[in-house]
């Protein structure tokens, strides 16, 4: 089972659980990214950031292609770890667990959305999620994605939201003017700008855990 204590913030003690992946190395290695963790602690959940990669993600700029990465790090096998996780915590007095998935992570989070473990799901900047997952998806979703991300364009989103609304499962779809895949976790932090893109996207996230998970 992954490492769920590569990071850990219980700022506040509470019965409702976040959790949250990446496929990046950086998501762990930069300290303004971990902030994401941060702010859900601050708004009462126990964040949780597993490492699903057992200390080998991907890393950009390498001779490792996405393509071999992901031959010995699929989704399949990380949602069987999410679902662990998750049992885990409840088997720790959790009550409520929901969950945010960037890139990779959100294709992890759609496949567990399609059970009844989680209270919630978001996902942002997702990859590799089809019309078939989403109409499988159970628990309420938020997808937040960007303009400019060819994996998630304007009409494939519109068939999800419609998914979604005739299986009358609570959705709420967004997507952010001129940002690209990533945008959420892996921008520069001295571009206004982008700090503003990314930090709403974080408002909207919690803004989507909190209004059902704080319901247990």
């Amino acid at each position: 089972m992954p490492n769920i204590g590569r990071y850990i913030d219980s700022t506040y003690m509470n019965l409702t659980a976040f959790f949250s992946f990446n496929t990046y190395a950086e998501f762990f290695q930069l300290p303004f990214q971990r902030k994401i963790a941060d702010k859900v602690a601050e708004s009462g959940f126990y964040a949780v950031v597993p490492d699903f990669f057992f200390g080998d993600p991907f890393v950009a700029n390498t001779s490792r292609t996405v393509q071999e990465w992901l031959k010995t790090h699929g989704t399949d096998e990380g949602s069987k770890n999410a679902t662990r996780i998750i049992a885990a915590l409840k088997g720790n007095g959790i009550l409520a667990v929901g969950a945010a998935g960037f890139c990779w992570g959100g294709n992890v989070v759609v496949k567990v959305s399609k059970t009844y473990n989680i209270k919630a799901a978001v996902l942002l900047h997702p990859s590799w999620v089809t019309l078939d997952d989403i109409e499988a998806v159970k628990v309420p979703l938020s997808i937040l994605a960007a303009e400019l991300d060819k994996g998630t364009p304007a009409n494939l989103l519109k068939q999800f939201e419609e998914a979604l609304s005739k299986n009358k499962v609570d959705n709420f779809i967004k997507i952010f003017p001129n940002v690209k895949h990533g945008w959420t976790v892996r921008y520069n932090d001295t571009d206004p700008v982008a700090v503003k893109a990314a930090e709403e996207s974080h408002q909207d996230m919690l803004h989507w855990l909190t209004k059902y998970l704080k319901k247990t």
